[in-house]
């Protein structure tokens, strides 16, 4: 388990007084089929952050990174159905990894979260015509291509949707270096 993960799974126990597996029981026990109605359930029957619910659902459904037999899985899965976005997240991640040598890659089913002290990006090929990078940068007003989420307990402050590989330019990758800046 990851520096990041083992601090949630201990904050989770102080925040709620129970375990990690006392809460996967709980989730196993509802049988739930979709990842959205367990995070509701746990965020709505027991009070739990978003962050604290999606880290319960993944370890419960063993779709987190950590449960994976192969990471490269993970994130080839994310890309069928998708392939043609596959280099434009081989160029982001090119080009955000010489930003510095402490990111942590965490693949997830269906996002690669980028973290250092804490997440401060989201790569996602949201949907067969749309890539989507989310961006922690609460506080900052949106400019350019930079969109503010405004649904509430969103994973990412902030959001840049692009369709083609050559609209990764200097003003994504800022954008995403302010980013990883703040999360240091």
């Amino acid at each position: 388990m990851d520096k990041a993960t083992q601090t949630m799974v201990d904050n989770l126990y102080k925040n709620t007084g129970k375990t990690l597996e006392q809460w996967i029981t709980i989730v196993q026990k509802e049988n739930f089929i979709k990842h959205g109605e367990a995070m509701n359930f746990l965020k709505g029957e027991h009070g739990l952050t978003h962050g604290f619910a999606n880290l319960i659902v993944h370890k419960a459904k063993g779709t987190d990174a950590a449960s994976a037999e192969n990471q490269d899985d993970l994130i080839l899965k994310q890309y069928a159905g998708k392939e043609h976005f596959k280099p434009l997240y081989d160029k982001l991640m090119s080009e955000i990894l010489n930003f510095g040598g402490d990111i942590e890659i965490a693949p997830k089913n269906a996002y690669v979260s980028l973290r250092r002290k804490k997440q401060f990006a989201i790569l996602q090929p949201a949907t067969k015509t749309r890539f989507e990078i989310g961006i922690n940068l609460k506080g900052e007003a949106p400019s350019g291509k930079l969109e503010v989420i405004k649904t509430a307990n969103a994973m990412y402050s902030h959001k840049i949707n692009v369709t083609d590989i050559t609209e990764i330019d200097r003003e994504v990758l800022h954008w995403i270096k302010a980013a990883y800046d703040n999360a240091g």
